[in-house]
Formats: C-alpha cells, sequence, structure tokens
C-alpha cells in the first residue's frame, strides 16, 4: 500500500465523517503508523505512550473492515482488556463510533447483568468488549460460542501487563481455542505502553510460528521540555 499524507483517507466515507465530527485536524503517529498496517490484514503490536490514540489506531480500521463486510450475525471483533482498564472513558468512546455506524457494542464481564447475558445470546453484537478471564467462560457457553466462530478481529488492550503472568497465558489459551472455534486464523492487534522486548511481547501476542509488525512510538518523541534557569531573583521590599 502506497504512503499516504494522511492515512484517514484511507478509511471509508463514514468514518471519515465521524472523524471530521469528532474535530481530529489529522492523524497522531500512532494513528499513522498502525491503520496502514491493519488495513493490509498484517498483525500489528502497536507501543505508543498514554493519549496518543492508541485505542482508534486500532478500533478505526477495524471497523472500516466490518462495514466492507456482509451483515451477518455474530461478533466480529473482540476487544479484550484487563478488568482494570475496562473503564467508563474507554467504553463512551468506543460505543460512540459503533452507534454512529450502526454498529452494535456490548459489553461482557463477570458483573454482566442476566438480562444483558440473555440479551447478547439472542442478538450477539458486532463486537464484543471483554476480559481475558471472561473469554474463557463464553468459549466454554454452547450458545454463545457459536456466535464467536465469526469473529475476524481480536484486539488485546494494555498487552504489557498480561505478557508476564498467568493471566497472559490464559489468554494465550484463549486465543488459541478461539482459533479452534472460529475454524480460522483471525487478526490480531495488541495496544502496549512501551516495554523492554517488543519482539518477544509480539510473539506472545500472536502465538508461535505467526508474524507481527511492530509498529513502536518512543516516549521522547511525544515529548516536548523547557528549562528555565533563574540565575538572579530579586525579592520585593517592604514600603
Amino acid at each position: 500500500m502506497p504512503p499516504v499524507e494522511n492515512v484517514f483517507d484511507l478509511l471509508s466515507k463514514p468514518i471519515r465523517r465521524l472523524i471530521e465530527e469528532k474535530g481530529f485536524l489529522g492523524p497522531t503517529e500512532p494513528q499513522a503508523r498502525a491503520i496502514p498496517l491493519i488495513l493490509e490484514g498484517k498483525n500489528v503490536l502497536l507501543i505508543a505512550p498514554t493519549s496518543t490514540g492508541k485505542t482508534e489506531a486500532a478500533l478505526l480500521p477495524v471497523l472500516d473492515k466490518i462495514l466492507s463486510s456482509p451483515r451477518i450475525m455474530g461478533v466480529k471483533a473482540l476487544y479484550i482488556t484487563p478488568l482494570r482498564a475496562l473503564n467508563r472513558d474507554l467504553l463512551d468512546r468506543i460505543l460512540w463510533w459503533c452507534s454512529r455506524l450502526d454498529l452494535k457494542a456490548s459489553v461482557r464481564h463477570g458483573d454482566t447483568a442476566i438480562r444483558e447475558r440473555r440479551k447478547q445470546a439472542l442478538s450477539p453484537p458486532d463486537i464484543l468488549i471483554t476480559t481475558p478471564e471472561t473469554l474463557q467462560i463464553l468459549l466454554n457457553a454452547k450458545l454463545f460460542s457459536r456466535h464467536l466462530r465469526m469473529v475476524r478481529w481480536v484486539i488485546v488492550d494494555e498487552v504489557h501487563e498480561l505478557a508476564d503472568n498467568k493471566r497472559g497465558s490464559q489468554l494465550s489459551l484463549g486465543l488459541e481455542k478461539l482459533r479452534w472455534t472460529t475454524g480460522r486464523d483471525f487478526q490480531v492487534i495488541g495496544l502496549s505502553a512501551t516495554v523492554g522486548t517488543p519482539e518477544r511481547v509480539a510473539s506472545f501476542l500472536v502465538g508461535v510460528g505467526r508474524s507481527c509488525e511492530v509498529a513502536y512510538v518512543p516516549v521522547a518523541r511525544g515529548m516536548k521540555l523547557k528549562t528555565v534557569s533563574y540565575t538572579h531573583l530579586t525579592l520585593p521590599t517592604k514600603a
């Protein structure tokens, strides 16, 4: 895919209209690095500082792909995040984009009400926001596991919190079981803060034998420092 001046131009008109509505003047560096790779269908690990637009960098190209796919019943994309990171701001952002694109997004975790769970089982969302632990439960649910057969994209948020512990092992097993459930592979996008070994984290994200592009945006590149030196300070005198 040839380089473009504004990677938002690669997205469909409905998404570009919403980008204008949001008032985005242009892509952030993480978005400029990740969006073309995701649109090409590559597995991507995006490493960038907090508040640099990582969520939209992963979400917008996936939404673009969902819009261009046949409208069939089932979960098309999973957004997996640790429970700690499952905050109101994240949910509001994802739900804002989906609602305006006529796509359904739902949240599923251990505290989800029974009524909402039943609703999701009968009418599955296009995008399901969930946790690594809940994914394991859903894969064993007779009815909902059928909806997961339609998954084509998986976004894993806060990868750095999962890569070196038992929860990460649980996620890896869950993704392999999801591949068995779908009967095919799917595109994986990981979002992470700075890590010391990007290649190892990328390998953890996609599993053995699969390729993954690393898009790394250093913290220092997004910082502006100014040094002010006071060589002489005169204190005011009393009148």
